[in-house]
């Protein structure tokens, strides 16, 4: 099989290619690296069976031709991370979609399969857990620019089961919970790789709120089997949460990371508005309902947090800089032609 991932090297994105190429499938990655990184794929850029195109799924040329060439297109490519969508909700906006409807366009020409990663912050400010895949969405007032990133993938997964009903466009749509592991920066706001660091550095754990919020994090590796088996599935048109029901406050998060990486930190915590500015909302609990995919896919998570939090440490403590600069990739193909990936 021939996959396009678009943001393929971004942290899921790259975990995502080097999976499918160690399948036998050939994996053309695109990525303008706005929020990826060139060191995420640097393992597997010379593998035969692996193209890379800097550029951004906006450019409609580059797209077709890569859509064209593909048997499956994963979409992944979003502006990502709280801090992101807090200071860039016009960017946020843009680029979700019109990143979404060019692929989805491109794609219902030739009918080709469409798996549509979205998240689990579509679900809102909906206090009822776990959030099953029909259950309502409840977004805060567009005043707040937090839920713009919200509101924008809610409208892509409308966008891609819009083009399954009346175009007849295999799409299919995974909201993927918290996603965690190696490759992942705290630079966009992520919270793990922020904790990790702080401790290893013997810097203060910064907990954002009360640290009474609750999340579920899930091995990068086991969202990435989740991605593969909706992609695999025939049941189109459906939708899919991805996550683990292991759930844990923030101030349980800190204190595990404390543990696990042996540090003295201190843990403080941020009130949200020095953190993110006045007015801003977070959601107090994030509990998927996996039954769905469970049942229909075979997903099951198999790293309890513990183990990631080791896997991260262990990243960390291996990881080197990569000398290449996105810039020096600018309008080069990795191999030259999308159409020679065999």
């Amino acid at each position: 099989m021939k996959y396009l991932v678009t943001g393929g090297a971004g942290f899921i994105g790259s975990h995502l290619s080097e999976y499918l190429l160690s399948q036998g499938h050939s994996v053309c990655a695109i990525d303008d690296l706005s929020t990826g990184a060139v060191a995420n794929i640097a393992e597997i850029r010379g593998h035969r069976k692996f193209g890379y195109i800097f550029s951004s799924v906006l450019d409609l040329g580059v797209m077709a031709e890569a859509i064209d060439s593909a048997d499956v297109v994963v979409h992944l490519a979003a502006s990502v991370g709280v801090r992101v969508v807090v200071e860039s909700s016009v960017r946020t906006i843009e680029n979700n979609l019109m990143g979404t409807e060019s692929v989805l366009r491109l794609a219902a020409r030739k009918q080709k399969k469409v798996v549509v990663i979205s998240t689990c912050e579509v679900y809102g400010k909906s206090s009822r857990v776990p959030f099953s895949e029909d259950d309502d969405i409840v977004i805060g007032p567009s005043t707040i620019g937090r839920w713009s990133y919200a509101c924008s993938k809610a409208l892509d997964e409308f966008l891609a089961l819009a083009y399954w009903r009346e175009k007849k466009t295999p799409v299919l749509v995974a909201r993927l919970f918290n996603t965690v592991g190696p490759r992942q920066t705290g630079r966009y706001g992520m919270v793990v790789p922020s904790f990790v660091r702080q401790a290893l550095n013997s810097e203060p754990i910064t907990v954002y709120g009360d640290g009474s919020q609750t999340r579920c994090f899930t091995d990068v590796a086991d969202i990435v089997d989740g991605i593969v088996r909706v992609c695999e599935t025939d049941a189109v048109g459906e939708t899919f949460n991805l996550g683990s029901n292991e759930e844990v406050t923030i101030n349980e998060l800190a204190e595990l990371v404390r543990n696990v990486t042996g540090s003295r930190s201190s843990i403080v915590h941020i009130p949200y508005e020095q953190a993110y500015g006045e007015g801003f909302e977070d959601i107090q609990r994030l509990v998927p309902s996996i039954e769905k995919a469970s049942r229909v896919l075979g997903y099951r998570p198999t790293r309890n947090l513990r183990q990631i939090i080791e896997r991260i440490i262990d990243w960390n403590s291996a990881a080197t800089d990569d000398p290449l600069s996105p810039g020096a990739l600018a309008g080069k193909h990795w191999p030259p032609d999308a159409n020679d990936l065999g």
